[in-house]
């Protein structure tokens, strides 16, 4: 292998002298394998003469030395000659060729700093978004049927949360998105004269006996939230792509935790009297766990994701409420 570079390299001076008295450029470049290269250049042709009588297998041997070394990345290095031979017949000018500049670098190669800063690793995006949906509660393994007067429509009874996200990447396809917003919970039950009842014994929910045109009830509550989602992103984008930014590609999915704390509950009792639309409105915590906890998951394809909340803890405080865990589902925007 060093003979063959070493005939090539002779080979390109003879080509270069060849071509001096021609043409005004004085750079050669000699392709070796399909990703090395030899570069010569001259700026000053009474040079020649040095390097016709080069000692270019001392070069390569020093070449050779630097490759199969440590260090994968060799950088601009000054140096004066190394041909220190003793041998009376050597020529003069080689053995004073003077200073020379080598650089090395192995080809396609990067550190691993570099390759982090490529893809972007430890960077973080930061952006907005709004879960709109639908919530509903689970009765031990199943959603409470019309016979249970906390019963709720899934039509009405809206999930609504803001959120500032933050976006880290961890690796090529993996991120991290962790967040903080405000959430709002609406249940609206499916008998629009129901009345939630507060009491020393615990909350209660019972059926007004006033003759009413009633038009709808709910109870409602307030959660600020935060979030850890480890995600997979198999698309290009650094972060979800708008509806605005074109469809954008690929398959994202994550499951991650989430802690709320309420600040806010109240129930709405809304009917017509006399061609008028009345509410009546109750603010209490009725006996609603302060702290909700739980997983989220989150699906998207494109510019379109799906979320799905489950709290792990119930709704209302034991021994005071019906054990529920609520459960939210619907689309991120």
């Amino acid at each position: 292998m060093r003979l063959n570079i070493f005939a090539i390299a002779a080979l390109a001076v003879c080509h270069f002298d060849g071509i001096a008295q021609e043409k005004s450029a004085d750079t050669v470049v000699v392709p070796l394998g399909s990703s090395s290269k030899i570069i010569f250049t001259m700026e000053d042709r009474s040079d020649m003469d040095v390097l016709r009588n080069y000692d270019y297998q001392l070069l390569f041997n020093d070449i050779f030395n630097r490759l199969e070394g440590d260090s994968s990345e060799l950088t601009l290095e000054e140096r004066t000659n190394t041909n220190t031979s003793t041998d009376p017949n050597t020529n003069t000018d080689q053995r004073e060729a003077g200073r020379e500049i080598l650089v090395l670098k192995e080809a396609n190669s990067d550190t691993d700093e570099d390759e982090k800063k490529k893809r972007g690793i430890g960077r973080t995006w930061h952006t907005y978004n709004l879960d709109l949906g639908t919530n509903n509660y689970l009765d031990g393994d199943q959603f409470p049927t019309g016979n249970e007067p906390y019963a709720v429509r899934p039509w009405g009874s809206w999930y609504i949360a803001g959120n500032s996200v933050q976006r880290t990447r961890i690796g090529r396809n993996f991120f991290a998105e962790w967040s903080l917003g405000i959430s709002w919970y609406n249940f609206k039950f499916q008998e629009d004269n129901t009345v939630v009842v507060k009491d020393e014994q615990g909350v209660h929910f019972v059926a007004d006996q006033r003759e009413l045109d009633y038009v709808k009830s709910k109870l409602s509550a307030t959660f600020i939230n935060a979030s850890l989602v480890p995600l997979v992103d198999f698309g290009e984008h650094r972060h979800k792509p708008r509806v605005w930014e074109g469809h954008g590609d690929g398959f994202r999915f994550g499951i991650g935790p989430y802690v709320g704390y309420r600040i806010a509950s109240k129930s709405k009792l809304v009917y017509e009297l006399d061609g008028d639309k009345e509410k009546e409105k109750d603010r209490d915590n009725f006996y609603l766990n302060n702290l909700r906890y739980g997983l989220r998951i989150q699906i998207g394809v494109r510019s379109t994701d799906i979320f799905i909340n489950y709290d792990m803890n119930s709704l209302f405080a034991e021994g005071k409420g019906p054990d529920l865990k609520a459960i939210s589902f619907g689309l991120t925007f």
